[in-house]
């Protein structure tokens, strides 16, 4: 699934090829992934049918585009969700399941090209169908869907402190909290994984039972990992994860931890060990990142 470093990669995209432009069409050609608009596909298109695209916003994994009337497209790619700028002519890909075509050009904000020689489409492509897209009514500053999700720790209002003190008032394991979306967004299981590697930390260690310190530097390693990512256009381990010009990411290259069972650790040399968390994988290195007595007694 997308995290953080992918939707920025995308949401930025976004701002520099379809901000600007004014949305002359709508086609839902599979109508799951507009299932969360209470009007249906008729009422999704009908919405956002000659609407200027003011820009495009994040809060964690959640993109939205604000419109001129105040409302608000709000998306998630889900597992397999790609946000793509094609030209019109441009052959329709298998899982294409909404495309708007734009008219108008980006307004040259944020260096954006000032003129664009062929028309343009936005296409939402998606294989798995676990995205969507929703209309927002007012939902141009923050639609209120997401008001809930906390901010990320690439946010410059993300407040350090507080996050830190909730942290080490919880009792749950600390890459579960990594992972709540309501204590902190945009970190998912790529990125935890990463983070308390290089922390030197067990995912099941209790949030209440780190320092002040080593909760700080947690979050300096979350928001540094997540940095570099955003650097190497993100993650990408297949062809379902590209930015909107369909390009992938070159971060896994990078990873100390996820995805490396049985591979030397890059610290220690001992195998990278992976294990069942949340029906999915947590990797980590069992000399380096120590378990807990309460997991060491589980194992």
């Amino acid at each position: 699934m997308p995290e953080l470093p992918e939707v920025e990669v995308v949401r930025a995209g976004l701002e520099r090829h379809v901000a600007g432009a004014t949305i002359a069409a709508v086609e839902v050609l599979h109508e799951r992934p507009v299932r969360r608009h209470p009007t249906g596909a008729a009422g999704f298109a009908a919405a956002l049918l000659g609407r200027r695209i003011e820009g495009a916003r994040r809060r964690g994994k959640y993109l939205w585009l604000p419109l001129d009337d105040g409302n608000a497209l709000l998306g998630h790619l889900g597992m397999s969700g790609q946000m793509l700028v094609q030209t019109r002519d441009a052959p329709a890909e298998r899982h294409l399941r909404v495309r708007f075509a734009l008219t108008g050009t980006p307004d040259g904000r944020g260096g954006r090209e000032a003129t664009v020689s062929r028309p343009r489409e936005l296409r939402f492509v998606d294989q798995r169908m676990f995205g969507g897209l929703s209309v927002s009514v007012g939902g141009a500053d923050l639609p209120t869907e997401i008001a809930h999700i906390a901010r990320d720790p690439l946010d410059p209002e993300f407040d350090d402190a507080a996050f830190v003190a909730r942290l080490r008032s919880r009792t749950s394991g600390v890459k579960r909290l990594l992972l709540d979306q309501g204590l902190i967004s945009g970190v998912g299981n790529i990125y935890a994984d990463e983070a308390l590697w290089r922390s030197r930390l067990h995912g099941e260690r209790p949030g209440n039972r780190l320092t002040r310190a080593q909760a700080v530097e947690l979050l300096g390693h979350a928001r540094d990992v997540m940095n570099e990512a955003l650097a190497q256009g993100g993650t990408s381990f297949d062809a379902l994860y590209v930015n909107v010009n369909g390009e992938s990411g070159y971060f896994d290259r990078s990873l100390h931890a996820y995805g490396r069972a049985d591979e030397p650790c890059d610290r220690c040399g001992t195998p990278i060990r992976r294990v069942a968390f949340m029906n999915r994988s947590s990797y980590y290195c069992p000399r380096c990142q120590t378990a807990p007595r309460s997991a060491r007694s589980r194992a």
